[in-house]
């Protein structure tokens, strides 16, 4: 007997795989999920079920294909005017991009990823992409541009976590040495 499964069961158990460290089986059932939500003509549901995919793609190891399952995302996301969506999925293409070691294109979508981020008020999502693209900065030898990268994702986050107010008040210090 065939069990027929719609896509958001598809997407949970994707979710739960994902949850579990099963991302090859995650990809494969957001994948899936897509599909079911592409052919009942729910783009943004196929759109985020792709980004998600993306990450699980990722996850396992295969950044090629991550960056794959990203293709039509970003512009079904611009088309329904989601910045916050939108912002994430720049950001998860920048993530695959910097794991093909396209550091240049990946440091470029960080900087989108940010700005949309930061356009629709996501303060947290923008200063997990601005600490990926300081670590990238560092990566490629530009250490004073890392430290204002980090110091500028912190930024406006209204209820900062301990390790946040921590790593704020270490930037303090070479921030203050360099405006001298």
């Amino acid at each position: 007997m065939n069990t027929v499964y719609n896509p958001a069961q598809l997407a949970a158990e994707a979710r739960q795989a994902y949850a579990q460290g099963d991302f090859s089986a995650a990809a494969r059932s957001f994948l899936a999920a897509a599909q079911g939500y592409a052919a009942s003509g729910a783009d943004l549901q196929a759109a985020e079920a792709h980004s998600d995919a993306s990450v699980a793609l990722l996850q396992a190891g295969d950044a090629q294909a991550a960056l794959q399952a990203l293709e039509t995302v970003e512009q079904v996301f611009s088309q329904a005017g989601d910045i916050r969506r939108l912002g994430l999925a720049v950001g998860n293409r920048a993530a695959a991009l910097e794991a093909l070691d396209q550091l240049e294109a990946a440091s470029t979508a960080y900087e989108q990823s940010a700005d949309l981020l930061k356009q629709c008020g996501d303060l947290d999502a923008r200063s997990y992409v601005m600490q990926s693209l300081s670590k990238l900065q560092l990566r490629r030898g530009q250490q004073l541009q890392a430290l204002a990268t980090m110091q500028a994702g912190f930024e406006n986050i209204p209820h900062p976590s301990a390790r946040q107010k921590f790593i704020r008040k270490l930037l303090r210090v070479p921030m203050a040495f360099f405006r001298k």
